[in-house]
């Protein structure tokens, strides 16, 4: 059988494969929800980064030194006005991990006590599961499950019937890592507020593939990595309202984060400083703010539009093979997980990679996701800017070899 993949042509309008140095001619890399390629502007910046101009900041006297400071400040104002917040309400952080980490130590560790409830989803990143578990763990408080509706998105009519003022947080993923759904962010925000609980937003998928507004968004802490955004690994944010991170003791203690350190006691700087000890991942820091230079450059709007198009192509080619099953929504954000039947998903992955297709299999970081799907793994196709109709038409024709291989 042999399907037909029509192009659309906002799929073709948006087509950057030549920024990205390490995706050679004919090949179809399927993956950027688990990590983006690198455009050569970001790669630049990080060479000058370690190259000409490399000095620590907030510490030298020196200029290099001040200069390397007024960059690294600046792309911290970078990322404030690219999800619409204040400078001094950026944490940097090594990704999204690390950010929840975070709120969940130190925010947690102040206002979650037994007897308290944390609301999350069936959908959850694991990242976004674990360390809520483990601060549950050490107060006694509770963790409630919102289910999904039957196409995949978080259930907020059931999330409403199911939160009670001893809800203190709430803590959901604005798109799905493995679906792709999309969450109303602001009826989330207005849902829990109504009970008095924050709510945090994991947006990791959510930021390289659409605009975000935190202010619109009405939430109280926003989390994405720099690495899903075209920039480096081992640096992300944490937004938090600016009242929130003031009232949030640290959680890692050393250099960088405090105002004066004595034997008979030490008292820190004020946020963002305070959560950030030790010498920063500087040279990630200048990277994360060319990636988003990048991606403005080419417009929010118009990515989402261009993977929105991939996805609509992938799922109508996918749904004409009758042992292919699709989950999640018709209008995911640029991901589509799918299943093959009799056939395991590494075993996809492993064929798709012998026709010079890189998707990803496993159950993603998901785990309570996949049970609820009734399977072990998934096979992910995710798309970025450097994706076009060619990559969509590789994809198929592999599923189909994969079909034929297995019968």
């Amino acid at each position: 059988m042999n399907v037909a993949v029509t192009p659309r042509e906002d799929a073709k309008a948006l087509d950057r494969r030549a920024d990205f140095p390490a995706i050679p001619e004919g090949w179809a890399y399927l993956d950027t929800a688990a990590t983006a390629q690198k455009p050569q502007a970001v790669i630049d910046a990080i060479t000058r980064g370690y190259g000409e101009t490399y000095a620590t900041v907030h510490r030298g006297v020196y200029a290099r030194s001040a200069d390397m400071t007024v960059a690294y400040e600046a792309a911290r104002r970078r990322v404030a006005d690219f999800i619409g917040g204040k400078e001094g309400e950026i944490v940097f952080v090594r990704g999204g991990t690390e950010a929840v980490n975070l709120v969940a130590n130190s925010w947690g560790g102040v206002n979650i006590g037994a007897g308290d409830r944390i609301m999350l989803s069936t959908l959850e990143h694991h990242a976004n599961i674990v360390p809520w578990q483990l601060l549950a763990e050490r107060t006694g408080a509770k963790i409630d499950v919102c289910p999904l509706t039957e196409d995949g998105r978080i259930d907020l009519d059931a999330m409403a019937d199911m939160l009670t003022e001893t809800h203190k947080l709430v803590a959901l993923a604005h798109v799905s890592n493995v679906l792709g759904s999309v969450l109303d962010g602001k009826r989330a925000a207005d849902l829990a507020h109504g009970v008095g609980a924050k709510l945090l937003l994991d947006g990791c998928q959510a930021a390289p593939r659409m605009p975000v507004d935190v202010a619109a968004l009405d939430c109280d802490f926003y989390v994405f990595s720099g690495h899903k955004l075209y920039g480096p690994t081992g640096i992300g944010a944490l937004w938090a309202r600016a009242e929130i991170l003031d009232a949030m003791p640290p959680w890692e203690g050393g250099g960088a984060m405090i105002d004066k350190v004595s034997f008979e006691g030490t008292t820190f700087a004020p946020p963002p400083q305070r959560f950030e000890a030790g010498t920063p991942h500087i040279v990630g820091a200048l990277g994360l703010h060319a990636a988003i230079d990048y991606v403005e450059a080419i417009g929010l709007d118009d990515i989402a539009l261009h993977e929105n198009a991939l996805v609509t192509e992938a799922r109508e080619a996918l749904s004409q093979i009758n042992s292919v099953r699709l989950f999640g929504p018709d209008d995911s954000a640029g991901i589509v997980s799918f299943g093959i039947e009799g056939v395991h998903p590494h075993d996809i992955g492993t064929i798709l990679d012998e026709e010079q297709v890189a998707i990803r299999a496993g159950h993603h970081c998901a785990q309570p996701l996949m049970a609820h799907l009734g399977v072990d793994a998934t096979a992910r196709a995710s798309f970025g800017v450097y994706n076009n109709s060619d990559d969509v038409a590789a994809l198929v024709r592999g599923i189909e070899r994969v079909t034929r291989i297995f019968g």
